[in-house]
């Protein structure tokens, strides 16, 4: 997990959301290690894990990620929930919880669902104090350097 959240705290100095995320083989070597570039590739699909797994197949030339676990600092979304199970991960460890976006032990529960097409084991809270402060913190300083949007009056007609 350190990894991980060292990945997540080089994407809040690139101005991206901090989650970061490691992919490691069977032997536990690690195969590829990213954090967000949402914004710096201009591509909503660019998590830190989509970024990891993508880079993983690439190296092992192949598109199962079976014997690998990925280690991410967040509770995947839906779209890296789903990606999860087409890659066919064995084994998800996160760190903080997301009530709101996170698709795993939050929302929709991709991994739970009767129809998922293949369910990785699931360790959830690995430093997930640490992990939420750091979104907590990015977030609260975002919106703090952000000016309110100037008020637009409704009235469009004479005065």
């Amino acid at each position: 997990m350190e990894l991980a959240l060292q990945q997540a705290r080089l994407a809040a100095g690139r101005g991206e959301v901090p989650v970061g995320a490691v992919l490691l083989d069977a032997q536990g070597m690690v195969l590829a290690q990213a954090g967000n570039r949402v914004e710096e590739l201009q591509d909503p699909s660019a998590h830190a894990e989509m970024l990891v797994m993508r880079e993983a197949v690439r190296q092992r030339h192949g598109r199962r990620l079976a014997d690998c676990t990925l280690v991410v600092s967040l509770e995947p979304c839906p779209m890296c929930a789903a990606a999860m199970a087409h890659f066919r991960l064995g084994r998800l460890v996160f760190g903080a919880y997301d009530p709101k976006g996170g698709a795993v032990e939050h929302g929709p529960r991709l991994p739970y669902r009767a129809e998922a097409l293949h369910r990785p084991d699931i360790v959830g809270g690995v430093r997930e104090r640490e992990a939420g402060e750091m979104l907590k913190s990015f977030f609260r300083t975002l919106r703090d350097e952000v000016p309110p949007p100037p008020h637009e009056s409704l009235h469009t007609g004479p005065d």
